[in-house]
């Protein structure tokens, strides 16, 4: 049974076309990894397709009373809200239908006989329904819930503005199983998540009925949870049966064809144009000429998809640093409470050193402390002599107004516009993108805007939050590569072992020292 139905969608912004004529079916029990390069559409096509956006042109049509649950990147939280409160929001309608029951109720006393029994069968209905899911044991719910996500951990009566971005994801996430939906539609569900609960998501996932797309540039996570793949690229939607290494594999031969195809047919319009420009004046000739035209009018020229610029990364090196550069000693860090246990750390010149750990537990407070933009709440950290930080944060400062021409002007003011424009694109940014205001791009295409600002200063210590959140897989490499090159030394968080793996020399593993278990 087919769960949604999209035909013939059409969406662009400004001048640039996100897809061209794009159709695309969903049936029950499918599992999908919607996949493409950053900046190809995949997050507006779940903001299409859960009409948060209307699209150019095209039909949308879901399945009657079907329940959608989406857990989008954005999700803006209240503030004055605790985790309890959101997680119970799950059972929102639920509530309204005991709020319909208890009304019945109230009118019963003045209704008929005729009434009184209508009123007594949609009583029933509304009783089953609430016994069918849950809503006698929602408080035990939301603890199990909590409990599975290590929310439990940090306080359900937490405001869920003081969250990290890895908590805040968890919420979203737990209120999103709560609700128990029809279909899943997963934005990069693995972003600032832990090692711990990527793993409870995985198998979460793998056992799930119900059908899911899923966006996610963690393939490991993808080939162990999905069993189709459609690829977007170049304003098309392609779909391919497996995981997302059988896809690589299905569409390499794909491309290898195509591009055969494309040679061959190169050639015969090169012969076919070169006899009629021989033969179309000659009076023996002309005849013959006219039909090698007519064939040449007629022929469905093949075309070749352009190339998408691939990232080059070179983190620019400035001067030795002193020996050790970074010292802490005693150091408490945190807000209103302590979330570590005092620490004596050291970091030498030329380590790289990856902090691994739980969400919630001071792995960016850490960095922040060490910058000094979180104060401690006591003992000390002395930094190097002759240091030049580069510091990637998580995420973009909201309400950003700039296009990304400006944002990295206001960083590099004595650049030209050629420099910002070549910088912009050797982080695999095209003409369109550079000339976006940074807010309308996706979070890949923001992080590359992020990435431009440290590789265009000389550092000798980098401190990177996350820096794989949203990147597509060829940036993800080059970013490896890059890193692996780098001279100097790096202080980075990360969540995903294949990354750091064969990068760094040690592994911090923060649970050790937190307040927080």
């Amino acid at each position: 049974m087919s769960i949604l139905n999209v035909e013939h969608l059409s969406h662009g912004f400004g001048d640039r076309a996100i897809f061209q004529d794009v159709s695309f079916r969903l049936l029950k029990g499918e599992h999908i990894g919607l996949v493409g390069a950053n900046g190809e559409g995949k997050s507006t096509f779940m903001n299409i397709i859960t009409n948060k956006l209307m699209p150019d042109e095209g039909k949308i049509e879901w399945a009657k009373n079907v329940r959608v649950g989406y857990l989008d990147q954005h999700t803006a939280l209240e503030k004055g809200m605790t985790i309890r409160d959101v997680l119970k929001s799950a059972f929102a309608w639920l509530f309204e239908m005991e709020e319909n029951m208890n009304a019945i109720c109230d009118r019963m006393g003045e209704a008929s006989e005729e009434e009184l029994n209508r009123m007594m069968e949609e009583l029933g209905t509304i009783q089953d329904l609430l016994t069918v899911h849950d809503f006698y044991i929602i408080d035990s719910k939301v603890e199990e819930v909590g409990r599975a996500l290590g929310l439990t951990d940090i306080g359900l009566d937490k405001d869920v503005t003081d969250l990290s971005g890895g908590q805040r994801t968890k919420v979203l996430l737990g209120k999103l199983l709560l609700e128990k939906p029809d279909i899943l539609l997963l934005d990069e569900p693995t972003n600032y998540l832990d090692e711990v609960h990527i793993e409870w998501l995985k198998r979460y996932l793998q056992e799930y009925e119900n059908a899911f797309i899923l966006i996610s540039h963690d393939i490991p996570f993808l080939n162990q949870v999905v069993n189709l793949i459609y690829h977007m690229d170049s304003q098309q939607l392609n779909r391919y049966v497996g995981d997302y290494d059988h896809f690589q594999e299905v569409y390499a031969v794909k491309k290898a064809q195509l591009e055969a195809a494309y040679q061959r047919q190169q050639q015969e319009i090169s012969e076919l144009k070169d006899f009629v420009a021989r033969n179309k004046a000659r009076v023996a000739t002309r005849n013959m000429a006219m039909s090698r035209q007519k064939k040449l009018d007629k022929m469905d020229v093949i075309e070749l998809a352009k190339e998408r610029p691939k990232p080059e990364f070179h983190f620019l090196t400035a001067r030795t640093p002193s020996r050790f550069v970074v010292e802490t000693k005693e150091l408490v860090i945190g807000y209103e409470e302590p979330l570590s246990k005092p620490l004596t750390l050291t970091v030498e010149r030329g380590e790289k050193i990856a902090l691994v750990g739980a969400n919630g537990i001071g792995k960016t407070t850490l960095l922040k402390s060490i910058l000094g933009l979180i104060p401690a709440l006591s003992g000390t950290v002395r930094l190097g002599d002759y240091l030049e930080i580069g510091y990637f944060e998580q995420e973009m400062p909201q309400g950003n107004k700039r296009s990304c021409i400006e944002e990295i002007w206001e960083e590099f003011p004595a650049y030209t516009q050629y420099e910002v424009r070549a910088a912009l694109a050797k982080c695999g940014l095209t003409t369109k993108h550079i000339e976006s205001l940074v807010r309308v791009l996706s979070g890949g295409e923001q992080a590359k805007v992020r990435l431009c600002k440290i590789l265009n200063r000389e550092s000798n210590l980098l401190l990177l939050d996350e820096p794989t959140n949203h990147l597509d897989a060829d940036a993800k490499a080059e970013l490896k590569r890059a890193l692996q090159e780098y001279k100097g030394t790096i202080l980075m968080v990360c969540h995903e072992p294949e990354f750091y793996d064969g990068l760094v020399s040690k592994v911090w593993d923060c649970s050790e020292w937190t307040t927080r278990i």
